[in-house]
């Protein structure tokens, strides 16, 4: 069977807002400075969200996914569980587990019986992670704003060595991200207790097309440390 593991976005699972309609006033296919901030930029993102306090609050995060690609002889069903900067995710199809595991200091992929450590660069970046994952955002690793039309809207752009980070002008979320690993499209958001998380997300890297989408989020469930050994 093709090895899937699914990049934790991130991760980042819900329908979206009603949001005012907006015409691009940046021509397809230019770039122009913005005069947002990085940290403007992240601020915006926060609050769309539902607000830092409410992001603050949450400390554990179960999520129920299901993924679809072409080539997979069935649908593979996906279990993410979130504290701190622990996470631990089951794929399942057709009876085969595929397991991705991150302990706050250490990790693996695991895959019909065989383990593999995630690489050393990856697990440096997991240590600064967070519960939800825009709260771990930094300004200061963004070294510019720049404003891009895409299909007629307009979007805020961060970019830094990990690669561009798209947020909508008119809703302050987050669109899209490219990266060497792949470009990711967040085509929709849904709300849980007054929170946004992605609904759907088509992800293409690594040769591989995948649409994620989210069933189900529990908040504050009972998640503890024995779930990440």
């Amino acid at each position: 069977m093709k090895k899937i593991i699914i990049p934790f976005f991130c991760a980042v699972l819900f329908a979206a807002p009603a949001a005012a309609q907006q015409v691009s006033t940046v021509p397809a296919g230019t770039v122009t400075k913005s005069k947002a901030t990085p940290k403007e930029v992240i601020d915006n993102y926060i609050k769309a969200l539902g607000g830092k306090d409410k992001l603050q609050s949450v400390r554990t995060v179960v999520l129920y996914n299901s993924v679809t690609a072409a080539g997979l002889p069935a649908e593979v069903t996906m279990v993410t569980k979130k504290m701190g900067n622990k996470f631990k995710s089951e794929q399942s199809v057709m009876g085969q587990k595929m397991v991705q595991l991150f302990d706050g200091e250490k990790g693996y992929f695991e895959q019909m019986g065989m383990k593999k450590d995630l690489p050393a660069d990856k697990m440096a970046e997991l240590r600064k992670s967070k519960v939800i994952d825009a709260l771990a955002y930094d300004p200061a690793n963004y070294s510019s704003v720049s404003v891009e039309s895409l299909n007629g809207k307009d979007y805020e752009v961060l970019t830094s060595a990990k690669g561009k980070f798209y947020f909508d002008k008119a809703t302050g979320l987050l669109y899209k991200t490219s990266a060497a690993e792949g470009d990711a499209l967040i085509n929709s958001y849904m709300s849980i207790e007054g929170i946004k998380f992605p609904q759907e997300i088509e992800a293409e890297g690594g040769g591989q097309k995948l649409t994620i989408r989210t069933t189900k989020v529990v908040l504050n469930a009972e998640v503890t440390d024995a779930d990440f050994k």
